[in-house]
């Protein structure tokens, strides 16, 4: 499908890493999860849960994008599928699922981005305004138009690109990324941050060895067997 990427100069807590806006095709079929990847996801493939909030529908956290590379290697050893890290666009498209709002649940403006109880973010993520500081089971809020989970909050989601600001918007059709970096790219916010960091656009930088327990991964399959 067809969408556009990042932001328009506008939009209300805009970073100027989200511009330029521009669009952005994706071509080739892929299959995104419906849920963050689960702690009893990462023990049956790893043997070993490394996250902080511990229970096993719980996200995984505390893993770094090279973690993550390394899971998906044993993984796809499975016989199951070919799995990836989404590419930053895709996990946007995905995201969005159709909507040009700040939110795939609206522009949710009429009760700020504070770090206070909001019944229209409540519904659909989990936030320093409704997380308590922890993490929550995957799949326990509404899901966004496509059926995707969490896409908004509980925990970030690495991406499989290198850092690039701004974009090079020339590469409109399946764009992956420049070739190299310092850093990677992690999309939705989190359980300790206020709602302008879950937006639909909103980019952190992530160094491949950081791990946090605010951050985890969602993953997609290219290829099923």
């Amino acid at each position: 499908g067809t969408f556009m990427m990042g932001s328009p100069d506008s939009e209300p807590d805009r970073d100027p890493s989200e511009g330029p806006e521009h669009q952005v095709t994706i071509t080739r079929p892929f299959y995104m999860g419906k849920y963050e990847v689960t702690q009893a996801q990462w023990q049956a493939v790893m043997g070993s849960n490394p996250s902080h909030f511990q229970g096993d529908n719980l996200p995984v956290e505390m893993v770094s994008w090279n973690d993550c590379q390394t899971f998906i290697q044993q993984l796809n050893q499975l016989g199951q599928g070919t799995f990836r890290l989404p590419t930053e666009a895709e996990w946007e498209c995905a995201c969005r699922a159709g909507t040009t709002w700040r939110f795939s649940h609206g522009n949710v403006l009429e009760c700020g981005d504070e770090c206070e109880s909001c019944t229209a973010h409540d519904l659909f993520m989990w936030w320093c305004g409704n997380s308590g500081n922890h993490t929550h089971e995957v799949g326990s809020k509404l899901p966004n138009p496509w059926g995707l989970y969490d896409m908004h909050g509980n925990v970030w989601e690495l991406c499989n690109d290198w850092w690039e600001e701004p974009w090079n918007c020339m590469i409109r059709i399946n764009p992956t990324g420049v070739n190299s970096g310092s850093f990677r790219v992690a999309r939705g916010g989190s359980l300790t941050d206020d709602a302008g960091y879950c937006r639909s656009a909103y980019r952190l930088t992530v160094e491949p060895v950081y791990r946090d327990g605010n951050v985890g991964l969602r993953i997609v399959v290219s290829r099923t067997q």
